[in-house]
This record gives structure tokens, sequence and C-alpha cells, in this order.
């Protein structure tokens, strides 16, 4: 489906856990939260996407209902993940929309990335939220297909920044995404990050 057409959740949904974890000290993705992984908690928020993607080592992770999709640029990071992430969308699903997130924020919603969908328009590539300072977010975001040889290039030229790969971009004010999922931007790095979020105190 081509973007701007009337099924507005026609999306694709990829989680990002191949991360080294480095600043939290232990795998990020299995630290828990009430109850349920970081990871379990992203995932939740995609759980009606007609596929749904995991991109991470093989066999590191169980997530039921999810493809294992291998990082095919190892220690690359995120934009690798998204470059494997998007092709393995077109091959499975044809051209269309990508909701690309990190176990970094287990706070994303249903109504998140609703409201994303619904702000895609026919020209836009990228659909991404401000955070409070006013910089895109490119985790907890969309990318089309059409994105893929723009994303290859970029690793092929040397570049590591997932910021660069959002093109033809539509922007969301930070009130906008904080009045219908309020901390889903909270960015969990360190221990630190998540006790905050546990207590209630995330900025």
């Amino acid at each position: 489906m081509t973007p701007g057409t009337t099924r507005r959740l026609d999306l694709v949904g990829a989680l990002t856990a191949g991360g080294r974890s480095s600043r939290f000290g232990t795998d990020k993705a299995l630290a828990r939260l009430e109850g349920r992984t970081l990871l379990e908690h992203v995932a939740a928020s995609l759980e009606d996407r007609p596929l749904r993607l995991l991109v991470a080592p093989p066999g590191r992770y169980a997530l039921p209902g999810w493809r294992p999709v291998p990082d095919t640029r190892p220690g690359d990071g995120p934009l690798a993940a998204l470059e494997a992430a998007l092709l393995a969308a077109e091959r499975h699903m044809g051209p269309g929309w990508v909701a690309f997130a990190g176990v970094d924020l287990p706070r994303l919603t249903p109504a998140y990335w609703a409201l994303l969908a619904g702000a895609r328009t026919p020209e836009a590539r990228s659909v991404l939220t401000l955070d409070a300072a006013g910089r895109a977010q490119p985790l907890g975001a969309l990318y089309h297909t059409d994105l893929l040889l723009h994303v290859t290039a970029l690793l092929d030229g040397g570049e590591r920044r997932l910021r660069l790969a959002a093109r033809d971009a539509v922007t969301l004010p930070h009130e906008a995404a904080t009045r219908v999922s309020p901390q889903a931007l909270h960015n969990v790095n360190t221990p630190a990050d998540l006790a905050a979020l546990e207590a209630g105190t995330e900025q």
C-alpha cells in the first residue's frame, strides 16, 4: 500500500534489540519493568501489526508472533537494523511503511503509532516526533521502504547515525505525542533511567 491511502494503520512493526547495552551494564532488552521485559513492553505497542519483525542476533530472544530478522551488519547500530527491517518488510509485504522501535522506549503505545500513522502524507517517507528540546527522534518513528537504497548508501559510506535515515519527513510536535502517550519518549539507557520510569519521576 502506498503512502496517503485510507488504510492508516497498515504498518509493519519492527523492533531492534541487537545493541550492546554498554551504558546499561546488562542486556537491556531483558530488564524488567512492572513484571515484563522492556522487549515485551515495546512489542506490546505493535502487537496488532500484520507483520512483526525482530531484528536481533539469531536465537537471543523468544518473542511469540514475531519473525526473527538477522542483523546483516552486526555492530553497526540501529541504522543497520533499520536497513534489515526495511529489506524484510519489502520482501514479505511489498512497498509500505515500517514502525521502527527499540527496547529503549518501553512506554510506546498503540495510540502513539496511530498518531504517527495519521500524520503521513503522500509525499512523506518518514514520520518522526520531536522531543521536548525540538529534536527529531529517529527511534519510535515511521520509515517507508522507499528509503532502503538511501539507508544502504549511508551504511556503505561509513555512516552510522540513525537520524540521517529520515528524508521527506513529517515531524510531530512533542506536545502532540505526549498528549496521547505521556511517557512515550522516555528513553531508557541506564538503570537510573529505568528506576526513574518506575518511580514516575522521568523528565
